[in-house]
């Protein structure tokens, strides 16, 4: 092979990200949830 000569190849695939699965996603969303609630309760008691 000549070295001035170019090759063409395929590119790599890339590799994409993997997804959560949708139970962590219901369990991250009730946590949340729960959170809101356990700040907005601390809120009003603390300042009341």
């Amino acid at each position: 092979m000549n070295d001035n000569v170019i090759q063409f190849r395929k590119p790599k695939p890339q590799k994409t990200p993997k997804a959560p699965p949708p139970w962590l996603r219901k369990v991250l969303t009730v946590v949340a949830v729960i959170a809101v609630f356990v700040a907005a309760w601390a809120y009003f008691r603390l300042t009341a």
